[in-house]
């Protein structure tokens, strides 16, 4: 997880879906992304280990608007936000959970 992004924020009403309490991933994906899916199973397994942290996936292709506004340019992408929406990392590409988990501690 790597590359640091300041004064960005989303909320529950841009992302489509609650943020959590602590910290949250949002994960960009596509329909025939393959890692889209190995992603989505390491983001939701972090989510269930550390208290207050949501797991968010939004489709890039429903969400045009969005994924140009941040710069969205391959999936997956993963912002990890802080519990004011703020962007504190974002990576693109499959994470290894170690890194998702430090990234979240930067996060919180």
């Amino acid at each position: 997880m790597h590359g640091r992004t300041h004064g960005s924020a989303l909320d529950a009403a841009r992302l489509g879906a609650e943020l959590g309490k602590r910290a949250t991933l949002v994960q960009f994906s596509t329909a025939f992304c393959q890692p889209c899916r190995a992603t989505r199973r390491v983001l939701a397994e972090v989510a269930r280990m550390v208290d207050g942290v949501a797991h968010v996936e939004v489709d890039a292709e429903a969400r045009l608007a969005l994924v140009r506004e941040l710069g969205i340019t391959r999936t997956p992408t993963v912002l990890v936000l802080d519990a004011g929406g703020r962007i504190v990392r974002r990576a693109v590409g499959q994470p290894r959970t170690v890194d998702v988990v430090a990234a979240l501690g930067e996060a919180m």
